[in-house]
């Protein structure tokens, strides 16, 4: 496949994912993301709260011993593949906890769900809205 073609499909894979779903689902999604992302930010910070701590993520390199393949062509033209070992590099995360300031987390907490709360009624009347404009059939 040439390179443009595999860019053309990666980039216009996440177009495809989110024509995913019927026309209702796809209001709905599109109306409530507010409302979803403040609610999981608020089940995040009250974890946090009942760990005692936070979890944090970093990307580390590390080596790891491999075998490398070597293809090279003798004056006749023959192929001769070899395999060494090699170091190569490679992307790992890692998960860390951190120290919360359980009062500040506690406001945080407090602030997300008076947010949550007054997202809800809007979230509500979005889904209404969305089910009227979009009738699904029941199955």
């Amino acid at each position: 496949m040439p390179r443009n073609s595999a860019l053309f499909l990666i980039a216009t894979l996440p177009l495809l994912v989110a024509a995913c779903g019927t026309p209702q689902e796809r209001c709905i999604s599109k109306h409530t993301r507010e409302y979803r992302n403040v609610s999981r930010l608020l089940t995040e910070v009250e974890g946090n709260l009942q760990r005692g701590y936070a979890w944090e993520e970093r990307q580390v390199v590390r080596d790891r011993l491999t075998q490398c393949r070597d293809v090279r062509r003798d004056k006749d033209g023959n192929v001769h593949v070899t395999y060494t070992p090699c170091w190569r590099d490679y992307v790992d995360t890692e998960r860390y906890r951190v120290p919360i300031d359980p009062a500040a987390e506690a406001r945080k907490r407090d602030g997300l769900a008076e947010r949550k709360a007054g997202l809800a009624a809007q979230a509500e009347a979005y889904v209404e809205a969305c089910r009227k404009a979009f009738p699904e059939a029941e199955a």
